[in-house]
């Protein structure tokens, strides 16, 4: 083992060797490096040292750590939300429909040119069941059922992969109930007939017009959820009113018998 030099120099010294080590290709990309233990007495430095020439190393992106798991050649890779319910915490709604208006366009565009004719006649299925819900549950269902059928005709596999990821976060009880307030009887029509242009546009084989009828329904979404988050009273009474009208419409239809 060499002789240790004054504190400094045998940082240097230590961070001269490691340099070595990895430009003589001794490890590979991603590889693990050994021990600190093992590290200094295999280029004869001591850890303090050694410590002080991996941060340096860290610092330029030659090798990142792990607490727990260790050292490793190379770049730190691109971190992950080890669990979307931690990112859900992270985000709200409003980016989560910028997102959607990020991609979504683009999905509805490219299933205009990507779909077969098994996909319209499916995602003309499930335009029809948007039409006909009457509870929340089912409205959440054949919703997001719609969308995605639209993101798999678009056959992008990383954009699909993307609109799955942004569809689970969606799935946040709160952000559901909240999108349920954002919904009236008129708008649910609205939305139902935005839905139709979409498909429609996609069975005619326009993208330009699939991408435009989709970004108007995302947009209006979006300024029905800027609503309730910013005026929750005047929505809190639409919706109660919006309530009321479907009880009376459940009597009427007990006293027919339908």
């Amino acid at each position: 083992m060499a002789p240790l030099d004054t504190l400094s120099d045998s940082s240097s010294v230590a961070l001269e060797r490691l340099r070595a080590l990895l430009e003589e290709g001794s490890f590979s990309q991603d590889q693990r490096l050994p021990s600190e233990r093992s590290l200094a007495a295999e280029i004869g430095i001591g850890r303090r040292a050694l410590r002080r020439a991996l941060e340096v190393l860290e610092a330029e992106g030659r090798i990142w750590r792990h607490q727990g798991k260790g050292t490793f050649v190379g770049s730190r890779p691109v971190q992950h939300q080890s669990s979307l319910d931690e990112l859900s915490k992270r985000t709200h709604p409003l980016e989560i429909m910028d997102v959607r208006l990020a991609i979504e366009p683009a999905l509805a565009r490219l299933a205009a040119l990507h779909a077969t004719n098994g996909d319209i006649e499916r995602l003309d299925r499930l335009a029809d069941k948007t039409a006909i819900t009457v509870d929340a549950d089912s409205r959440e269902l054949w919703d997001s059922a719609l969308h995605r059928a639209i993101a798999e005709a678009a056959g992008n596999s990383l954009l699909l992969a993307i609109f799955g990821m942004v569809d689970q976060i969606r799935q946040d009880v709160t952000w559901r109930l909240m999108r349920e307030r954002a919904r009236s009887e008129e708008r649910q029509r609205i939305y139902v007939n935005q839905h139709r242009q979409v498909v429609s546009a996609i069975a005619q084989r326009n993208g330009h017009a699939a991408e435009l009828a989709m970004r108007e329904h995302l947009e209006f979404v979006r300024d029905n959820l800027v609503r309730v988050m910013t005026h929750p009273r005047s929505e809190r009474i639409d919706e109660v009113s919006s309530m009321r009208a479907m009880l009376d419409e459940t009597k009427e239809d007990i006293r027919h018998g339908t």
